[in-house]
């Protein structure tokens, strides 16, 4: 365990949990309703206490005292892919993400969804879930952060919302992006489309000369193993890749046309390691990735958490 420790909510695949571990805490549970995500977290992370049940049967109340309480709640009910329902849709969870808040009454929260929750339409919302922290005792802000700013190789921006103790909130301060620019697509990859023996993989790395497009993509409900829709993949296009289906392997030895990419490129995109493996098969591992927080950016916010909590020492009540 690390010296401080966390909760997390919809854990996923592990991107935020992997952040909020680089940064130094230790997990003393993580919960995920899907079966395959769950999978994943234990095949990488076998010490991890994995909570395989539904957010909101899930009960805080016996890790009340842990340091932070983090997750990216569903992210469908605010995004601009769908009909941005907000609390009208089913799937909207930050009520329970409070409730747990409310039961663990941590040192800090940290929550993130998609770009589309800042939104004027959700005004409102962002502030009714402030309101409620800052009723708990919480300083809170939300950030829009951009992952290539912190080293990840595509746009892919969040939304964050940070929840501080008002004792040790003037110890917070957002991470700063970094000052060096992240690698190209071609530049990424270029080691990975190598592997099948593919000639042309020199030359495509050229063409793949910019960063990557948002990964799109993932939903349970719509989409299956492709880069999103056909903005998306006419984006995919324009660096040389075949966004309508992705492949198992790399391309082989006389390949000729567009690459596909492979769950593990596109992983690796979205700023996993290369040793984080993903469960299942290409539908279910890529929803897993598509879905996810890049680690990077999680471990940069929750560095900032973690000089926070230590400027302060905050025990915990008996």
């Amino acid at each position: 365990m690390g010296r401080f420790t966390s909760l997390e909510m919809c854990a996923g695949a592990g991107g935020q949990a992997l952040g909020i571990e680089l940064a130094g805490f230790g997990h003393e549970a993580l919960v995920e309703i899907e079966p395959p995500a769950c999978a994943t977290l234990r095949l990488n992370r076998p010490q991890w206490n994995v909570k395989e049940e539904d957010l909101r049967l899930f009960n805080g109340l016996p890790y009340f005292g842990v340091d932070l309480v983090a997750g990216g709640v569903p992210c469908p009910p605010f995004s601009k892919a769908g009909q941005q329902l907000g609390e009208a849709d089913e799937r909207d969870l930050f009520p329970e993400a409070i409730r747990l808040v409310d039961e663990c009454r941590p040192k800090a929260v940290m929550l993130e969804n998609v770009r589309g929750l800042m939104d004027a339409r959700f005004d409102d919302y962002r502030q009714k879930v402030e309101h409620q922290l800052n009723a708990l005792g919480y300083e809170t802000g939300w950030r829009l952060l951009n992952a290539s700013d912190f080293g990840v190789s595509q746009l892919r921006p969040r939304v964050v919302c940070v929840g501080i103790r008002k004792e040790l909130s003037e110890h917070f301060s957002w991470p700063e992006p970094l000052k060096v620019a992240p690698p190209t697509v071609g530049e990424l990859l270029l080691d990975l489309m190598k592997e099948g023996g593919w000639e042309g993989a020199e030359e495509w790395a050229k063409q793949a000369n910019t960063i990557a497009p948002t990964l799109v993509g993932g939903s349970k409900k719509h989409g299956g193993p492709d880069l999103g829709p056909t903005r998306a993949k006419k984006a995919w296009a324009a660096l040389g890749v075949n966004g309508h289906v992705l492949a198992n392997e790399p391309p082989e030895k006389g390949f000729v046309g567009m690459p596909k990419l492979t769950p593990k490129m596109t992983a690796r995109i979205q700023g996993f390691p290369d040793d984080w493996e993903i469960f299942g098969k290409k539908t279910a591992a890529y929803r897993q990735i598509g879905n996810a927080f890049p680690p990077p950016v999680a471990a940069a916010v929750a560095s900032q958490i973690f000089h926070a909590l230590s400027a302060k020492r905050v025990y915990k009540v008996a």
